[in-house]
């Protein structure tokens, strides 16, 4: 006989690995409502202030984030003075994935900067007029990068084209800005 706090608790667990599915990292169920297929997130990256390299598959083509994948990624975007590490936002993460594979994938993307701390990015504005008060990389939402033998200027219209976030374009500096922001450019 099927008791009532038996089929309660069968509809619980039923709505809770629904909730898990549908609010935890991007599922195959979710690939398939929005008809859309996505390669692996593949990352190469040459931070140039620590001389650190990172190659590193972050997220599988069901759309699922690997946790271990995307603490090494905060590690090789930390500021690279204070050596502190944010979450980055995936979305900024995306992006840069989105690019790499728009200018032809596997490029090792050199990191100018990713997340700063505050007293870094006060530095860095006591030194410059162009470093904003509430940078988007003091929240984990901006990378500074260039890619070796690639023009700024391909990586810039690239990233235009994209339309996924901020873009700025430093050639004095020698690297594209991207953020998750929103889409501006400068």
């Amino acid at each position: 006989m099927i008791t009532t706090m038996t089929c309660r608790r069968a509809f619980l667990k039923s709505s809770l690995c629904l909730a898990a599915t549908l609010f935890g990292a991007k599922s195959a169920l979710a690939k398939l409502w929005d008809g859309s297929t996505s390669p692996e997130g593949k990352l190469s990256l040459h931070n140039l202030n620590t001389r650190e390299r990172l190659t590193v598959t972050y997220r599988n083509q069901l759309g699922e984030y690997d946790p271990e994948a995307i603490k090494a990624l905060n590690w090789a975007l930390r500021c690279h003075v204070s050596n502190e590490t944010t979450a980055m936002d995936l979305r900024v993460i995306e992006y840069l994935n989105r690019l790499d594979n728009s200018l032809g994938g596997g490029n090792e993307i050199q990191i100018i900067s990713g997340y700063r701390s505050p007293t870094y990015n006060s530095k860095l504005r006591s030194l410059s007029q162009g470093v904003a008060k509430h940078s988007l990389h003091m929240k984990g939402k901006a990378i500074d990068l260039a890619i070796a033998g690639m023009g700024l200027d391909r990586i810039r219209r690239t990233a235009l084209a994209l339309a996924a976030g901020g873009v700025g374009y430093y050639p004095q500096g020698g690297f594209v800005h991207i953020d998750s922001g929103a889409f501006r450019t400068w």
